[in-house]
């Protein structure tokens, strides 16, 4: 751990806040934290977005929003109209949640589809595709994660934060042999202290969604409660 001290970790962090009841002044809080610490991101939900661009102005904080957050159960079409204005709106990279069921059927053409029309909405802005890792066996987190690299999305990301579960370990590092070095992972849910932060990154992780980026750069070495 010495090699990799907690203040190095920021870069790393996007700075999450995607309660249902999040407020504005939660949400500006969430903005002065992240161009403070020198998060590398805020990431919010879609409606959030030209708030978060207001605060943002000097853009030295990218602003990534969620679509079809959380269950990724919508239509195709539906998701890629959110990630298109959501971008207009100033977001920088988006995180999309796949159709959970159509993978777990089976229908991997589908989740294909699904993901490459939110992908063409994105255009040159970074798609980063949810999987939820805790509803998948190993076999579909692998069949998943060859989806995404094969259509070039940019990261493949572990979990939303609202199933039963977040980022393992062993699935970061089984996303990471997947997709090999040319598709960014990203450990969500339950990173929560510096310790925890830092096995995703050994297992391969190159960027981690948490609520508390904060206690992560401050080295706690004790989970905070949040995403």
């Amino acid at each position: 751990m010495n090699s990799l001290p907690p203040a190095a970790l920021a870069k790393y962090i996007d700075h999450t806040l995607l309660a249902p009841d999040a407020c504005v002044d939660q949400i500006k809080t969430l903005c002065d934290e992240a161009r403070e610490h020198g998060f590398y991101s805020v990431c919010v939900n879609s409606g959030q977005v030209p708030y978060v661009a207001s605060c943002l102005t000097d853009k030295s904080v990218v602003i990534c929003a969620v679509v079809g957050f959380p269950l990724g159960a919508g239509l195709s079409d539906t998701k890629a109209f959110e990630a298109e204005r959501a971008i207009a709106a100033g977001a920088g990279e988006i995180d999309m949640v796949l159709n959970i069921g159509w993978l777990k059927d089976g229908l991997l053409e589908a989740v294909r589809d699904d993901i490459a029309q939110v992908h063409k909405a994105c255009g040159v802005v970074p798609l980063k595709v949810i999987l939820e890792t805790c509803l998948l066996d190993d076999a579909q987190k692998v069949q998943a994660c060859e989806i995404c690299r094969d259509l070039g999305v940019a990261f493949v990301k572990t979990s939303t934060g609202f199933s039963r579960s977040g980022a393992t370990v062993e699935d970061v590092a089984l996303m990471r042999k997947t997709v090999g070095a040319s598709v960014g992972v990203k450990a969500s849910g339950g990173v929560r202290d510096y310790p925890t932060a830092v096995k995703m990154i050994e297992a391969g992780a190159t960027r981690l969604g948490s609520s508390s980026g904060i206690a992560i750069v401050g080295g706690a070495v004790t989970a905070t409660s949040g995403y």
